[in-house]
């Protein structure tokens, strides 16, 4: 019967080896219930939410014409600011991954410029947005002066979305850049590319997944924003009042199945989105 060769572990300890790292691998069972009390903090208000909705009347509440409206503008404004978050941030994302390496400090700086929406609040950043594109803002009221109105219109829904979304969305592509590695790119250079080909040939394919699944979240966070629209953009009907804005009108004015039925509306547009990241993750997995 063949031995393992002297100083090598035999197949069977090699294999009780393994199985004792398996098992402790990971983290101690004794943070499960932590785990699934966060679990809870998180499902529990959605199930009691789907729970609450009468869905036997679903056409009814879900087919009104000022859903129906609402639900129009909040997919046109979402997927137009997504477009422009796109536009704005790869170049974004592309020039924090060349400052890191030159200067960490100018990059850290600009990271805190970008990500400083996530921590304001919606009426921080509502004011914020009033005093530059107002009718009295920096920039508003030259705009005004040429007639264009950036307040209280759907271009001011736009203008919310990109400043609340713009920062998810150069995480995610800045993430996806980070990680892949420089050699790459020096690579290319030795080879005789230029910065245009190596973006284009090379961060752009790798980052595909991350630039993706931004413009999910931006569509996403764009889709719930509330907050900073209603104190830039106000709550018009077929100008400014998206779907959270319609839930909001109907739980102020006691009518709570025109604020159910945009729920379900918005509910059924969070379902596609994470379909979406789901799919984006498969293929991401599949690639690699």
């Amino acid at each position: 019967m063949p031995t393992a060769p002297a100083g090598l572990p035999d197949s069977k300890v090699l294999a009780d080896s393994r199985v004792r790292a398996g098992r402790n691998f990971g983290v101690p069972r004794r943070l499960l219930v932590f785990a699934l009390c966060g679990i809870f903090m998180l499902i529990g208000p959605l199930v009691g939410l789907l729970v609450s909705i009468p869905w036997l009347r679903l056409p009814e509440l879900a087919g009104s014409a000022e859903a129906r409206s609402a639900l129009q503008l909040s997919l046109v404004t979402s997927a137009t600011s997504t477009l422009i978050c796109a536009l704005l941030g790869i170049p974004l994302a592309l020039w924090l991954r060349r400052w890191e390496r030159r200067s960490a400090t100018l990059a850290g700086m600009v990271q805190m410029v970008v990500y400083a929406p996530l921590v304001l609040s919606p009426v921080v950043s509502g004011l914020a947005l009033t005093f530059l594109w107002g009718r009295r803002g920096l920039l508003g009221q030259w705009l005004d002066g040429v007639g264009v109105n950036v307040a209280y219109s759907m271009l001011g829904v736009v203008v919310v979305q990109v400043f609340v979304s713009l920062p998810f969305f150069v995480a995610m592509v800045a993430a996806a850049l980070h990680a892949i590695p420089h050699d790459l790119e020096e690579a290319a250079t030795l080879d005789g590319a230029n910065r245009m080909q190596v973006m284009r040939h090379i961060l752009l394919p790798l980052a595909l997944p991350g630039v993706v699944t931004g413009m999910v979240l931006s569509f996403a966070r764009a889709l719930s924003e509330y907050g900073a629209t209603l104190t830039f953009a106000g709550n018009v009907e077929g100008q400014t009042r998206t779907i959270p804005l319609l839930v909001s009108l109907g739980l102020s004015s006691g009518d709570m199945d025109q604020a159910l039925g945009a729920c379900i509306l918005l509910l059924g547009v969070y379902v596609l989105i994470g379909a979406l990241i789901v799919a984006v993750r498969m293929v991401s997995g599949v690639r690699r």
